[in-house]
Protein backbone atom coordinates (compact mmCIF):
# COMPACT_ATOMS: atom_id res chain seq x y z
CA UNK A 1 0.00 0.00 0.00
CA UNK A 2 1.27 3.69 -0.75
CA UNK A 3 2.33 5.84 1.74
CA UNK A 4 0.07 9.11 1.20
CA UNK A 5 1.71 10.59 4.73
CA UNK A 6 2.86 14.06 4.78
CA UNK A 7 6.35 14.14 6.51
CA UNK A 8 6.63 17.37 8.46
CA UNK A 9 9.55 18.56 6.46
CA UNK A 10 7.25 18.30 3.44
CA UNK A 11 4.02 20.22 5.06
CA UNK A 12 6.77 22.87 5.69
CA UNK A 13 8.08 23.37 2.40
CA UNK A 14 4.97 22.90 0.65
CA UNK A 15 3.23 25.71 3.12
CA UNK A 16 6.71 27.62 1.64
CA UNK A 17 5.13 27.22 -1.83
CA UNK A 18 2.19 28.21 -0.83
CA UNK A 19 3.51 31.32 0.88
CA UNK A 20 5.57 31.71 -2.25
CA UNK A 21 2.17 32.15 -4.18
CA UNK A 22 2.29 28.74 -6.10
CA UNK A 23 -0.43 26.97 -5.71
CA UNK A 24 -0.75 23.09 -4.88
CA UNK A 25 -3.42 20.81 -6.09
CA UNK A 26 -4.77 18.36 -3.29
CA UNK A 27 -3.62 15.70 -5.06
CA UNK A 28 0.00 16.64 -5.15
CA UNK A 29 -0.45 17.25 -1.19
CA UNK A 30 1.64 13.61 -1.28
CA UNK A 31 5.05 13.09 0.14
CA UNK A 32 5.99 12.49 -3.53
CA UNK A 33 3.91 15.38 -5.05
CA UNK A 34 5.14 17.87 -1.92
CA UNK A 35 9.03 16.66 -2.71
CA UNK A 36 8.07 17.50 -6.46
CA UNK A 37 6.81 21.05 -5.54
CA UNK A 38 10.10 21.60 -3.60
CA UNK A 39 12.31 20.17 -6.57
CA UNK A 40 10.74 22.63 -8.96
CA UNK A 41 11.04 25.33 -6.47
CA UNK A 42 14.86 24.42 -5.98
CA UNK A 43 15.29 24.45 -9.94
CA UNK A 44 13.05 27.96 -10.16
CA UNK A 45 15.58 29.12 -7.56
CA UNK A 46 18.36 28.25 -9.40
CA UNK A 47 17.60 29.75 -12.66
CA UNK A 48 16.76 33.08 -10.63
CA UNK A 49 20.20 33.25 -9.34
CA UNK A 50 21.29 33.27 -13.81
CA UNK A 51 19.40 36.14 -13.68
CA UNK A 52 20.76 37.82 -11.27
CA UNK A 53 24.32 36.99 -12.08
CA UNK A 54 23.35 38.18 -15.65
CA UNK A 55 21.61 41.43 -14.12
CA UNK A 56 25.03 42.22 -12.40
CA UNK A 57 27.56 42.03 -15.65
CA UNK A 58 28.74 44.85 -17.90
CA UNK A 59 31.19 44.38 -20.37
CA UNK A 60 33.78 46.85 -20.71
CA UNK A 61 33.22 49.97 -23.08
CA UNK A 62 36.30 52.20 -24.86
CA UNK A 63 37.25 55.74 -25.16
CA UNK A 64 36.41 56.62 -28.83
CA UNK A 65 39.99 56.41 -29.64
CA UNK A 66 41.32 54.50 -32.38
CA UNK A 67 45.17 53.79 -32.77
CA UNK A 68 45.80 51.33 -36.30
CA UNK A 69 48.64 49.35 -35.71
CA UNK A 70 50.42 50.38 -39.02
CA UNK A 71 50.90 53.53 -38.10
CA UNK A 72 53.42 51.70 -35.56
CA UNK A 73 55.23 49.96 -38.30
CA UNK A 74 52.71 46.83 -38.87
CA UNK A 75 52.72 45.23 -42.68
CA UNK A 76 49.39 42.93 -43.35
CA UNK A 77 51.71 40.64 -45.85
CA UNK A 78 52.10 37.73 -43.47
CA UNK A 79 55.84 37.99 -43.41
CA UNK A 80 57.23 40.87 -41.48
CA UNK A 81 57.68 40.53 -37.47
CA UNK A 82 55.51 42.85 -36.39
CA UNK A 83 55.73 42.02 -32.77
CA UNK A 84 56.90 45.55 -31.57
CA UNK A 85 54.06 47.13 -33.54
CA UNK A 86 51.80 45.98 -31.99
CA UNK A 87 53.42 46.55 -28.30
CA UNK A 88 53.82 50.47 -29.48
CA UNK A 89 50.29 50.71 -30.43
CA UNK A 90 48.93 49.12 -26.81
CA UNK A 91 51.12 51.26 -25.00
CA UNK A 92 50.05 54.29 -26.63
CA UNK A 93 46.46 53.39 -26.47
CA UNK A 94 46.84 52.74 -22.89
CA UNK A 95 49.23 55.61 -22.21
CA UNK A 96 46.14 57.88 -24.05
CA UNK A 97 43.33 56.61 -21.64
CA UNK A 98 42.32 53.84 -23.41
CA UNK A 99 40.71 53.18 -26.92
CA UNK A 100 40.64 50.95 -30.02
CA UNK A 101 44.42 49.34 -31.10
CA UNK A 102 42.91 48.32 -35.03
CA UNK A 103 43.81 45.65 -37.48
CA UNK A 104 43.22 46.39 -40.63
CA UNK A 105 42.47 43.62 -43.41
CA UNK A 106 45.66 42.13 -44.09
CA UNK A 107 47.96 38.87 -42.79
CA UNK A 108 49.47 40.36 -39.51
CA UNK A 109 52.79 38.11 -38.58
CA UNK A 110 53.27 38.57 -34.48
CA UNK A 111 54.90 37.36 -31.31
CA UNK A 112 53.19 37.80 -27.70
CA UNK A 113 50.88 40.27 -27.69
CA UNK A 114 50.25 41.51 -23.90
CA UNK A 115 46.77 43.64 -23.37
CA UNK A 116 46.76 46.65 -20.97
CA UNK A 117 43.96 48.58 -19.45
CA UNK A 118 41.24 49.94 -21.56
CA UNK A 119 42.78 48.15 -24.59
CA UNK A 120 39.86 46.78 -27.15
CA UNK A 121 42.16 44.69 -29.54
CA UNK A 122 39.65 45.36 -32.57
CA UNK A 123 40.42 43.07 -36.21
CA UNK A 124 38.61 44.29 -39.19
CA UNK A 125 36.45 41.61 -41.09
CA UNK A 126 39.70 40.75 -43.40
CA UNK A 127 42.15 41.04 -40.56
CA UNK A 128 44.13 37.80 -39.26
CA UNK A 129 46.50 37.86 -36.68
CA UNK A 130 49.25 35.32 -37.39
CA UNK A 131 51.39 33.91 -34.23
CA UNK A 132 54.94 33.22 -34.57
CA UNK A 133 55.44 29.44 -34.64
CA UNK A 134 58.92 30.32 -33.10
CA UNK A 135 58.74 29.64 -29.25
CA UNK A 136 61.84 32.52 -28.40
CA UNK A 137 58.68 34.57 -29.55
CA UNK A 138 56.53 34.24 -26.46
CA UNK A 139 59.43 34.29 -23.81
CA UNK A 140 60.05 35.88 -21.42
CA UNK A 141 58.44 33.54 -19.00
CA UNK A 142 55.24 35.36 -17.51
CA UNK A 143 53.15 34.39 -14.34
CA UNK A 144 50.46 31.97 -15.57
CA UNK A 145 48.77 28.59 -15.38
CA UNK A 146 49.41 25.08 -17.13
CA UNK A 147 46.29 22.27 -16.62
CA UNK A 148 45.59 23.42 -12.96
CA UNK A 149 49.63 24.46 -11.77
CA UNK A 150 51.08 28.07 -11.73
CA UNK A 151 54.44 28.35 -12.94
CA UNK A 152 56.47 30.64 -14.71
CA UNK A 153 56.17 29.47 -18.47
CA UNK A 154 55.56 30.90 -22.19
CA UNK A 155 53.49 33.57 -22.31
CA UNK A 156 50.07 33.05 -24.06
CA UNK A 157 49.87 33.79 -27.28
CA UNK A 158 47.32 37.12 -26.20
CA UNK A 159 47.63 37.47 -22.43
CA UNK A 160 46.79 40.38 -19.91
CA UNK A 161 48.21 40.39 -15.88
CA UNK A 162 45.73 41.88 -13.35
CA UNK A 163 44.49 44.60 -15.73
CA UNK A 164 41.05 45.92 -16.02
CA UNK A 165 38.72 46.69 -19.05
CA UNK A 166 39.97 44.31 -21.82
CA UNK A 167 38.77 43.33 -24.65
CA UNK A 168 39.41 41.53 -28.24
CA UNK A 169 36.70 42.14 -30.56
CA UNK A 170 35.59 42.01 -34.67
CA UNK A 171 35.08 39.73 -37.12
CA UNK A 172 38.35 38.96 -37.98
CA UNK A 173 40.35 36.17 -37.45
CA UNK A 174 43.59 34.81 -34.61
CA UNK A 175 45.71 32.06 -36.35
CA UNK A 176 47.57 30.40 -34.02
CA UNK A 177 49.22 28.31 -36.92
CA UNK A 178 49.97 25.41 -34.47
CA UNK A 179 49.88 22.29 -36.74
CA UNK A 180 51.44 18.49 -36.63
CA UNK A 181 54.87 20.19 -37.18
CA UNK A 182 54.41 23.28 -35.04
CA UNK A 183 53.71 23.06 -31.24
CA UNK A 184 51.18 19.87 -31.37
CA UNK A 185 53.96 17.42 -31.32
CA UNK A 186 55.36 18.29 -28.09
CA UNK A 187 52.37 16.79 -26.35
CA UNK A 188 53.61 13.45 -27.81
CA UNK A 189 54.39 12.35 -31.08
CA UNK A 190 56.20 9.66 -32.94
CA UNK A 191 58.23 12.04 -34.45
CA UNK A 192 59.57 12.95 -31.14
CA UNK A 193 61.74 11.45 -28.67
CA UNK A 194 60.49 11.63 -25.40
CA UNK A 195 62.77 14.48 -23.91
CA UNK A 196 61.55 16.61 -26.87
CA UNK A 197 57.96 16.44 -25.34
CA UNK A 198 56.13 17.64 -22.22
CA UNK A 199 56.83 14.35 -20.08
CA UNK A 200 59.38 15.20 -17.90
CA UNK A 201 58.35 19.04 -17.59
CA UNK A 202 54.59 18.04 -16.89
CA UNK A 203 55.75 15.39 -14.64
CA UNK A 204 57.91 18.01 -12.74
CA UNK A 205 55.41 20.82 -12.65
CA UNK A 206 52.72 18.52 -10.90
CA UNK A 207 55.98 17.27 -8.69
CA UNK A 208 56.51 21.29 -7.46
CA UNK A 209 52.97 21.67 -6.90
CA UNK A 210 52.41 18.74 -4.83
CA UNK A 211 55.19 19.70 -2.51
CA UNK A 212 54.54 23.81 -2.68
CA UNK A 213 57.21 25.03 -4.41
CA UNK A 214 57.09 28.90 -4.48
CA UNK A 215 55.81 29.68 -7.99
CA UNK A 216 58.17 32.09 -8.54
CA UNK A 217 60.42 29.08 -8.01
CA UNK A 218 58.53 26.99 -10.84
CA UNK A 219 60.36 28.32 -14.06
CA UNK A 220 60.10 26.61 -16.98
CA UNK A 221 59.62 27.95 -20.55
CA UNK A 222 62.48 27.36 -23.44
CA UNK A 223 63.42 23.16 -23.27
CA UNK A 224 60.10 22.54 -21.08
CA UNK A 225 57.97 21.89 -24.13
CA UNK A 226 54.94 23.14 -22.27
CA UNK A 227 53.00 24.73 -24.80
CA UNK A 228 51.50 28.33 -24.70
CA UNK A 229 47.49 28.76 -24.40
CA UNK A 230 46.23 30.67 -26.48
CA UNK A 231 44.09 33.31 -25.07
CA UNK A 232 44.92 33.82 -20.90
CA UNK A 233 43.49 36.97 -18.85
CA UNK A 234 44.84 36.81 -15.59
CA UNK A 235 43.64 38.23 -12.65
CA UNK A 236 41.72 40.64 -14.34
CA UNK A 237 38.32 42.53 -14.53
CA UNK A 238 36.04 43.02 -17.30
CA UNK A 239 37.26 41.17 -19.99
CA UNK A 240 35.23 41.10 -23.35
CA UNK A 241 36.04 38.53 -26.34
CA UNK A 242 33.07 39.33 -29.15
CA UNK A 243 32.88 38.08 -32.67
CA UNK A 244 36.69 36.60 -33.60
CA UNK A 245 37.66 33.21 -34.85
CA UNK A 246 40.25 31.24 -33.42
CA UNK A 247 42.03 28.55 -35.43
CA UNK A 248 44.99 26.21 -34.99
CA UNK A 249 45.55 27.10 -31.35
CA UNK A 250 49.14 25.24 -29.94
CA UNK A 251 46.72 24.33 -26.39
CA UNK A 252 43.92 25.55 -24.85
CA UNK A 253 42.03 28.42 -26.62
CA UNK A 254 40.29 30.51 -24.06
CA UNK A 255 41.89 30.31 -20.87
CA UNK A 256 40.51 33.63 -18.41
CA UNK A 257 42.20 32.56 -14.95
CA UNK A 258 41.10 34.05 -11.57
CA UNK A 259 38.92 37.01 -13.71
CA UNK A 260 36.31 38.18 -12.91
CA UNK A 261 32.94 39.54 -15.35
CA UNK A 262 34.29 38.27 -18.31
CA UNK A 263 31.82 38.04 -21.35
CA UNK A 264 32.80 36.00 -24.45
CA UNK A 265 29.99 35.61 -27.34
CA UNK A 266 30.35 35.28 -30.78
CA UNK A 267 33.04 33.38 -31.21
CA UNK A 268 33.70 30.89 -33.67
CA UNK A 269 36.15 28.15 -32.74
CA UNK A 270 38.01 25.76 -34.96
CA UNK A 271 40.59 23.99 -33.55
CA UNK A 272 41.65 19.79 -33.48
CA UNK A 273 45.27 19.72 -31.79
CA UNK A 274 45.74 18.22 -28.69
CA UNK A 275 43.83 19.57 -25.60
CA UNK A 276 42.19 22.04 -27.95
CA UNK A 277 39.49 22.96 -25.62
CA UNK A 278 37.47 25.63 -27.14
CA UNK A 279 36.77 27.96 -23.45
CA UNK A 280 37.98 27.12 -20.11
CA UNK A 281 37.52 29.71 -17.63
CA UNK A 282 39.52 28.51 -14.32
CA UNK A 283 38.95 29.82 -11.00
CA UNK A 284 37.03 33.01 -12.38
CA UNK A 285 33.25 34.68 -11.21
CA UNK A 286 30.40 36.20 -13.35
CA UNK A 287 31.12 34.88 -16.94
CA UNK A 288 29.18 34.70 -19.54
CA UNK A 289 29.55 32.28 -22.90
CA UNK A 290 26.95 33.01 -25.38
CA UNK A 291 26.25 32.53 -29.55
CA UNK A 292 29.44 30.41 -30.27
CA UNK A 293 30.01 27.84 -31.82
CA UNK A 294 32.69 25.29 -30.74
CA UNK A 295 34.53 22.45 -33.24
CA UNK A 296 37.66 21.59 -31.28
CA UNK A 297 39.78 18.41 -30.23
CA UNK A 298 39.29 18.49 -26.53
CA UNK A 299 35.81 19.79 -24.28
CA UNK A 300 34.12 22.59 -26.54
CA UNK A 301 33.81 24.35 -22.80
CA UNK A 302 35.58 23.21 -20.07
CA UNK A 303 34.79 24.58 -15.84
CA UNK A 304 38.08 24.35 -13.91
CA UNK A 305 39.33 25.43 -10.94
CA UNK A 306 42.94 23.97 -10.37
CA UNK A 307 44.61 20.77 -10.20
CA UNK A 308 45.21 19.12 -6.81
CA UNK A 309 47.27 20.78 -3.90
CA UNK A 310 47.37 24.42 -6.14
CA UNK A 311 43.76 24.01 -6.30
CA UNK A 312 43.58 23.58 -2.95
CA UNK A 313 45.91 26.43 -2.32
CA UNK A 314 43.75 28.98 -4.19
CA UNK A 315 40.75 27.64 -3.03
CA UNK A 316 39.10 29.76 -5.62
CA UNK A 317 36.15 27.97 -7.18
CA UNK A 318 35.34 28.31 -10.68
CA UNK A 319 31.25 30.15 -10.10
CA UNK A 320 28.66 31.89 -11.74
CA UNK A 321 28.85 31.26 -14.98
CA UNK A 322 26.12 31.80 -18.03
CA UNK A 323 26.27 29.58 -21.03
CA UNK A 324 23.42 30.35 -23.65
CA UNK A 325 22.81 29.67 -27.48
CA UNK A 326 26.12 28.10 -28.12
CA UNK A 327 26.51 24.98 -30.85
CA UNK A 328 28.97 22.10 -29.83
CA UNK A 329 30.46 20.25 -32.98
CA UNK A 330 33.40 17.75 -31.96
CA UNK A 331 34.54 17.66 -28.67
CA UNK A 332 35.27 15.37 -25.74
CA UNK A 333 32.35 17.37 -24.10
CA UNK A 334 29.63 20.16 -24.80
CA UNK A 335 29.29 21.51 -21.01
CA UNK A 336 32.37 20.20 -18.80
CA UNK A 337 32.97 20.61 -15.26
CA UNK A 338 36.60 19.46 -14.15
CA UNK A 339 38.98 17.89 -14.51
CA UNK A 340 41.07 20.32 -12.30
CA UNK A 341 38.15 21.41 -10.64
CA UNK A 342 39.86 21.46 -6.55
CA UNK A 343 38.90 24.70 -6.08
CA UNK A 344 35.49 23.75 -6.45
CA UNK A 345 32.50 24.87 -8.96
CA UNK A 346 29.26 26.28 -8.41
CA UNK A 347 26.25 28.10 -9.88
CA UNK A 348 26.58 26.99 -13.89
CA UNK A 349 23.98 27.33 -15.90
CA UNK A 350 23.42 26.24 -19.57
CA UNK A 351 20.54 26.57 -21.61
CA UNK A 352 19.40 26.77 -25.43
CA UNK A 353 22.30 25.25 -26.79
CA UNK A 354 22.62 22.55 -29.68
CA UNK A 355 25.09 19.26 -29.78
CA UNK A 356 25.79 17.42 -32.41
CA UNK A 357 28.13 15.08 -33.68
CA UNK A 358 29.61 11.79 -34.18
CA UNK A 359 32.64 13.24 -32.55
CA UNK A 360 31.28 14.87 -29.81
CA UNK A 361 31.53 12.27 -26.57
CA UNK A 362 28.95 13.91 -24.06
CA UNK A 363 26.54 16.81 -23.51
CA UNK A 364 26.81 17.21 -20.06
CA UNK A 365 30.08 15.95 -18.42
CA UNK A 366 31.70 16.44 -14.68
CA UNK A 367 34.82 14.62 -14.39
CA UNK A 368 37.02 14.66 -11.28
CA UNK A 369 38.55 12.30 -8.80
CA UNK A 370 39.69 11.65 -5.28
CA UNK A 371 42.92 13.16 -6.25
CA UNK A 372 41.81 15.96 -7.51
CA UNK A 373 38.43 16.45 -5.29
CA UNK A 374 36.49 19.36 -5.15
CA UNK A 375 32.83 20.24 -5.34
CA UNK A 376 30.45 20.64 -8.10
CA UNK A 377 27.12 21.87 -7.07
CA UNK A 378 24.43 23.72 -8.42
CA UNK A 379 24.57 22.96 -11.84
CA UNK A 380 21.81 23.18 -14.20
CA UNK A 381 21.11 22.51 -17.54
CA UNK A 382 17.80 23.05 -20.06
CA UNK A 383 16.46 23.83 -23.00
CA UNK A 384 19.30 21.73 -25.22
CA UNK A 385 18.81 19.67 -28.36
CA UNK A 386 21.57 16.95 -28.68
CA UNK A 387 21.37 14.99 -32.19
CA UNK A 388 23.85 12.71 -31.37
CA UNK A 389 27.09 12.01 -28.96
CA UNK A 390 29.46 9.56 -29.42
CA UNK A 391 28.85 8.11 -25.31
CA UNK A 392 26.03 9.66 -22.53
CA UNK A 393 23.60 12.44 -22.79
CA UNK A 394 24.98 13.12 -18.86
CA UNK A 395 28.16 12.15 -17.64
CA UNK A 396 29.75 12.47 -14.30
CA UNK A 397 32.69 10.22 -13.81
CA UNK A 398 34.69 10.57 -10.31
CA UNK A 399 37.08 7.89 -11.56
CA UNK A 400 38.61 9.99 -14.28
CA UNK A 401 42.33 9.23 -14.72
CA UNK A 402 43.64 8.51 -11.29
CA UNK A 403 40.36 7.07 -9.89
CA UNK A 404 39.80 6.56 -6.18
CA UNK A 405 43.42 7.16 -5.07
CA UNK A 406 43.16 9.88 -2.89
CA UNK A 407 42.29 11.04 0.50
CA UNK A 408 39.68 13.88 -0.86
CA UNK A 409 36.62 12.21 -2.41
CA UNK A 410 34.54 14.62 -4.40
CA UNK A 411 31.50 16.46 -3.50
CA UNK A 412 28.66 16.53 -6.51
CA UNK A 413 25.24 17.44 -5.41
CA UNK A 414 22.26 19.68 -7.14
CA UNK A 415 22.71 18.76 -10.51
CA UNK A 416 19.15 19.99 -12.13
CA UNK A 417 18.74 18.63 -16.24
CA UNK A 418 15.59 20.03 -17.84
CA UNK A 419 13.80 19.16 -21.26
CA UNK A 420 16.98 18.01 -23.07
CA UNK A 421 16.29 15.77 -25.91
CA UNK A 422 18.81 13.47 -27.76
CA UNK A 423 18.25 12.04 -31.01
CA UNK A 424 21.11 9.36 -30.50
CA UNK A 425 23.74 8.08 -28.21
CA UNK A 426 25.17 4.80 -26.41
CA UNK A 427 23.59 5.49 -22.45
CA UNK A 428 21.42 8.43 -21.48
CA UNK A 429 22.83 8.52 -18.05
CA UNK A 430 26.10 7.44 -17.11
CA UNK A 431 26.62 8.56 -13.74
CA UNK A 432 29.84 6.84 -11.70
CA UNK A 433 30.05 7.78 -8.06
CA UNK A 434 31.89 6.25 -4.73
CA UNK A 435 29.46 4.51 -2.74
CA UNK A 436 30.51 5.56 0.44
CA UNK A 437 30.30 9.28 -0.62
CA UNK A 438 28.05 9.35 -3.01
CA UNK A 439 26.73 12.52 -5.35
CA UNK A 440 23.04 13.35 -4.52
CA UNK A 441 19.99 15.30 -5.26
CA UNK A 442 20.72 14.71 -9.13
CA UNK A 443 17.49 15.52 -11.43
CA UNK A 444 16.36 14.45 -14.58
CA UNK A 445 13.25 16.03 -15.71
CA UNK A 446 11.12 15.75 -18.62
CA UNK A 447 13.64 14.83 -21.11
CA UNK A 448 13.57 12.07 -24.72
CA UNK A 449 16.61 10.28 -25.18
CA UNK A 450 16.06 8.20 -28.54
CA UNK A 451 17.76 5.55 -30.22
CA UNK A 452 20.05 5.33 -26.73
CA UNK A 453 21.79 1.73 -27.45
CA UNK A 454 22.68 0.91 -23.42
CA UNK A 455 21.14 0.97 -20.22
CA UNK A 456 21.98 3.62 -18.34
CA UNK A 457 25.01 3.21 -15.48
CA UNK A 458 24.32 4.41 -12.36
CA UNK A 459 26.85 4.09 -9.59
CA UNK A 460 27.51 5.70 -6.25
CA UNK A 461 24.34 7.76 -6.32
CA UNK A 462 21.82 8.71 -3.98
CA UNK A 463 18.48 10.39 -5.36
CA UNK A 464 18.43 10.07 -8.71
CA UNK A 465 15.15 11.59 -9.71
CA UNK A 466 14.00 10.91 -12.84
CA UNK A 467 10.33 12.66 -14.34
CA UNK A 468 8.66 12.79 -16.94
CA UNK A 469 11.80 10.72 -19.18
CA UNK A 470 11.34 8.79 -22.43
CA UNK A 471 13.84 6.70 -22.95
CA UNK A 472 13.57 4.97 -26.04
CA UNK A 473 9.97 5.68 -25.96
CA UNK A 474 9.75 4.09 -22.13
CA UNK A 475 8.38 6.48 -19.78
CA UNK A 476 10.18 6.82 -16.84
CA UNK A 477 9.18 8.31 -13.03
CA UNK A 478 11.03 6.98 -10.57
CA UNK A 479 13.86 7.80 -7.58
CA UNK A 480 17.14 5.82 -7.56
CA UNK A 481 19.57 5.48 -5.00
CA UNK A 482 22.92 2.44 -6.40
Amino acid sequence: MRDHRVTRRDFLATSALAGAGLFAAPGLLTRGGARGLVESQAAHRGWAEADAILARMNPPVFPDRVFPVTQYGAAGDGTRDCTAAFRDAIAACAAAGGGQVLVPDGRFLTGAIHLRNRVNLHLSDGATIAFSRNPDHFLPVVFTRWEGVELMNYSALIYAFEQRDIAITGKGTLDGQASDEHWWPWKGSRTLPPEATQMAARARLFEMGARGVPVAERVFGAGSFLRPNFIQPYRCQNVLIDGVTIVNSPMWEIHPVLCRNVTVRNVGVNSHGPNNDGCDPESCRDVLIEGCTFDTGDDCIALKSGRNEDGRRLAAPIENVVIRNCTMKDGHGGVVIGSEVSGGARNIFAERCRMDSPNLDRALRIKTNSVRGGFVEHVYMRDVTVGQVAEAVVTVNLFYEEGDAGKFPPAVREIDVRNVTSGRSQYGLLLRGYAPTPMRDIRVTDCTFDNVANDDVIEGVAGLTLKNVRVNGKLRNETVTR
